[in-house]
């Protein structure tokens, strides 16, 4: 097991509550299973404690009951003392320190490399003060965990060697992120009826960080393209251990979607924290939700032939139905977000809108004028890293503000072409940010696998209230990572004819960069697999509709070459694409 869920309604003020705990005879199992697999430095010190050598259960095969009654005295007495009394049946260790000292540390990092919950069932209230309130009691219990796993892990040092702690650092030993409960009163007109367990779970209202937040999962890409199909699958589905799953309702502009998370993948849940807004129980209580996804299911659910990285149904009534299954290939974020993200751009194309896989910003000029600037593209195209080297030029750009990091939607209003939001944050790699801007926002980010190639972050930058506005775009440009900039040639160019332009934002020709399985010059039918490739036919005559409209209109469309795909303009290939944007904008 590798998350903990730690309960929230406690008061953590004894020793016992951990010593005694589960998840404390669990670290040890886990600790003796990986020292006799490894035969490493510390196999010797569960030697002294073997009673078995006929079974392979650690539980019958170790005194687990006396390691556990050796760290309960030692919080109390010293090695000296417990070897010398008479009333203690444990091995002498007083010889054997530094064994006994690479055990307490193997045990305290172990409990730190978990990723640690905590949840409360807590009654949800209107009252912000009292909502308040309640937040501060899941801060309070956590910080006197932390208080108390630091305190006790200290003592039985000193305890077995008094000079061992000269340098005291106030290491993250408490849940990382804490999640409060309850169950809504939904009416009745709004619930699914085929499916009645969903109301029998946990709805997380709120979530608190414990920062630095850093999560290590079981794999850094996502795979492949999710399939949809037109058929219902709710009344078959069935998740029997409800306390195993928790559900959060959140919104994605107007949607309100229902991410249910078996408690392996929470890591993924808390990153919803960042980056979409949780819905409030009186949003919860007069909607039927859109869609609900699965992160988690249970691999038997699925049929021989289906793809448990990722499938859709939909309900007769409209509802999109997502579901991954359990498998260490799923434990990464971008399941979570790209399925949300599917599932709200299978619901726009099924409104006749379309979905756009871009990012917007408003730029403001040092000389007082402003532009809405939308860049098209997929992953590692180039869209946020050409924003962000368009922020840094400082000296002629006023600011930058990202309405729309990823994924947003196009409507058409009384014949003007307005984009909406859906994200209230981001989620990007590591190295395409700016140096040290992922670390000067670490008190409010989350960061995954910050060792490994394909690092991403989850930061909030925007507010939900923004991101739902309507907002008029000036400029619709597709990201070219995968052409150079020729001598005395523009990075931004215009199409005025229809076709031409559809042909090339149809294409989604892209230099892959390896944020996905993908590599090399990759194509995707309007730079997204998500939701418009699925609905190709349908989004095909919405598109030429909307492209046409934007020339008609006024809105510039073109491409904006971000060279980002071609090596050695890594860095260089969106400062200079932003320098081309720049000028332009002064004309």
């Amino acid at each position: 097991m590798r998350s903990f869920i730690i309960p929230g309604e406690v008061s953590y003020n004894s020793n016992s509550q951990i010593l005694n705990s589960a998840f404390f005879r669990e670290l040890i199992c886990e600790l003796i299973n990986d020292s006799e697999e490894k035969k490493n430095s510390l196999y010797p010190f569960f030697e002294l404690f073997k009673k078995d050598f006929d079974t392979l259960n650690p539980e019958e095969k170790y005194d687990i009951d006396a390691i556990i009654q050796l760290m309960i005295s030692l919080s109390v007495n010293t090695v000296e003392h417990i070897d010398a009394s008479g009333y203690y049946a444990f091995p002498k260790l007083g010889t054997r320190k530094d064994l006994l000292i690479k055990f307490v540390e193997r045990l305290f990092n172990s409990w730190r490399n978990k990723h640690r919950f905590m949840v409360k069932q807590s009654r949800f209230t209107q009252d912000s003060f009292n909502r308040i309130n309640k937040q501060m009691m899941v801060v309070k219990n956590n910080a006197d965990l932390k208080s108390l796993v630091l305190s006790l892990y200290r003592q039985i040092l000193v305890n077995i060697n008094e000079t061992k702690l000269k340098v005291l650092r106030q290491l993250p030993s408490g849940a990382q992120v804490g999640f409060i409960t309850d169950n809504p009163e939904i009416k009745e007109e709004y619930k699914f009826k085929n499916a009645q367990w969903i109301y029998d779970m946990k709805f997380v209202w709120s979530t608190v960080f414990e920062p630095p937040v850093i999560f290590y999962t079981k794999s850094n890409k996502r795979r492949g393209l999710f399939k949809v199909i037109d058929k219902p699958i709710l009344d078959k589905v069935k998740i029997e251990n409800l306390n195993d799953y928790l559900l959060f309702p959140i919104h994605v502009n107007s949607k309100l979607i229902y991410v249910i998370v078996y408690k392996e993948y929470l890591s993924h849940a808390a990153g919803l924290g960042n980056l979409f807004e949780i819905a409030s129980f009186n949003v919860v209580n007069n909607k039927k939700p859109d869609g609900i996804y699965i992160f988690g299911m249970k691999n038997d659910f699925f049929e021989e032939n289906d793809d448990y990285n990722g499938i859709i149904y939909k309900e007769e009534d409209g509802t999109y139905i997502g579901m991954v299954g359990d498998d260490p290939s799923i434990d990464y974020f971008g399941y979570m977000k790209k399925m949300i993200l599917t599932i709200h751009n299978l619901l726009v194309i099924d409104e006749k809108r379309i979905p756009i896989h871009g990012a917007l910003a408003q730029i403001k000029l040092r000389d007082g004028r402003s532009f809405n600037v939308m860049i098209m593209g997929d992953s590692g195209a180039g869209k946020s890293e050409t924003l962000d080297a368009l922020n840094r030029l400082k000296e002629e750009v006023s600011e930058v503000n990202i309405l729309i990091d990823d994924m947003g939607s196009l409507d058409i209003q009384d014949g003007k072409i307005v984009a909406y939001g859906t994200e209230t944050g981001a989620f990007v790699r590591l190295d395409d940010l700016q140096p040290g801007y992922a670390y000067s926002a670490m008190d409010r980010s989350i960061f995954m696998n910050p060792n490994e190639i394909n690092a991403r972050v989850i930061v909030p930058y925007s507010n939900y209230e923004d991101i739902i506005k309507p907002t008029e775009i000036d400029y619709f440009l597709y990201a070219n990572n995968y052409e150079k900039i020729n001598k005395n040639e523009e990075s931004v160019y215009f199409y005025e004819n229809v076709d031409n332009a559809y042909e090339i934002f149809s294409k989604g020709a892209r230099m892959a960069k390896g944020t996905t399985a993908e590599k090399g010059l990759t194509y995707s039918y309007f730079a997204n697999p998500f939701g418009a490739i699925q609905r190709k036919e349908v989004h095909e005559k919405i598109a030429k509709i909307y492209m046409e409209a934007m020339i008609n209109s006024g809105v510039k469309v073109g491409a904006i070459k971000t060279q980002l795909g071609i090596p050695g303009f890594e860095e260089n290939g969106p400062i200079i694409a932003a320098k081309g944007l720049l000028n332009l904008l002064h004309k």
